[in-house]
């Protein structure tokens, strides 16, 4: 026989684990399932039936973004409270709190959407974006979405720019700008301001100080030795890639006005050689083969078949064969090739 107060403990958790059952059914009653469909994302499933993704994430038992057609999900009652629920995406936009290493790229990727758009609901000039920074996400048929409020931007230095302790040149990066613009505003290149500033990548952002080498030996020089300007295609505009030194040279006539590391395709889809001509341009465009598929990948040029010069958002390795023949360029230099050159702008490959 069991002393009365342990009955009357084991009679009072039978009635809470009664009503914790009854509340779970309750629940689970008022939520639906749904299968999904080629294309869909969690972010528009949340969109289509008025619930927060992180909702959809915790009734599923998701820790990511990862889900797969023909997937059943459960969706919770949108009209759960909402200390039980976050907000469901409401007047056409949601909003993105900018995580260390993502860029408007990736962002787009996640969302399902190109990053101009997300560029462009922002009223960012560039691509840059920081850690921290809350990002408008306009939802698909959204054409006019507020735009998420920017930081102040920084006012730029009048008259020279400042200098440190130390005599060197401190740039305060103002909105819009990259390493390429910095760099050609002092004469530097992009590369030395990379190195004097120990970044990472070429990610910066508004209002960060960055150190602008001088000419005392803090420059970094051009890597590899150019070669001459090419017999081929000579007197104007023209890029040559040389595999051997994993470079880009830019020539316009005799002069060489630019070069860049890059990474060409690796022995076993390598970059092919010869002279083309540039046919195809986008400023953003999806890219798709066997073992990758690519969205938003920038300021392309395709000079023979699917083989292109553009910008790379998904590795740092320039100067180490990587790609699957294309020619990867770190984004500001594509950027600068893009619009420095046009339709028929000769591409020279050599070993």
């Amino acid at each position: 026989m069991f002393p009365r107060f342990t009955q009357r403990t084991l009679l009072t958790s039978f009635i809470a684990l009664v009503m914790l059952l009854l509340s779970a059914g309750a629940a689970f009653a008022d939520a639906q399932s749904y299968v999904v469909q080629p294309g869909d994302t969690i972010f528009k499933i949340s969109v289509r039936f008025g619930v927060s993704m992180d909702a959809i994430r915790a009734a599923n038992g998701i820790s990511g973004d990862t889900i797969y057609s023909g997937q059943t999900l459960i969706i919770p009652d949108p009209n759960a409270p909402a200390s039980s629920q976050p907000p469901a995406p409401s007047g056409g936009t949601v909003i993105h709190v900018v995580r260390s290493g993502e860029t408007l790229f990736t962002i787009g990727l996640r969302y399902g959407m190109t990053w101009t758009k997300i560029q462009a609901a922002n009223n960012i000039v560039g691509t840059t974006v920081f850690t921290g920074q809350k990002l408008v996400i306009p939802v698909a048929g959204s054409p006019n979405p507020n735009p998420a409020p920017q930081p102040t931007p920084v006012p730029p230095p009048a008259g020279n720019p400042p200098a440190n302790a130390g005599g060197q040149i401190i740039h305060i990066v103002q909105a819009g700008d990259t390493l390429n613009k910095i760099g050609i505003r002092y004469g530097v290149a992009w590369p030395a301001i990379q190195s004097a500033n120990g970044l990472a990548d070429t990610r910066i952002y508004t209002g960060q100080r960055l150190i602008i080498p001088n000419g005392s030996g803090n420059t970094v020089p051009p890597v590899g030795n150019p070669p001459p300007p090419p017999a081929e295609a000579s007197g104007g505009k023209r890029f040559v890639v040389d595999l051997s030194d994993q470079m880009i040279y830019a020539f316009e006539g005799d002069t060489l006005v630019r070069s860049s590391l890059i990474s060409s395709g690796t022995w076993r889809t390598p970059t092919v050689t010869g002279t083309f001509y540039i046919y195809a341009r986008y400023e953003s465009t999806r890219m798709r083969g066997p073992g990758y598929d690519l969205a938003n990948v920038p300021y392309t040029q395709y000079f023979y078949k699917g083989y292109g010069l553009h910008g790379t958002y998904w590795h740092n390795n320039f100067g180490t064969p990587m790609s699957h023949g294309c020619v990867n360029m770190p984004t500001p230099e594509a950027e600068w090739a893009f619009y420095w050159a046009t339709y028929g702008t000769p591409v020279i490959v050599q070993n």
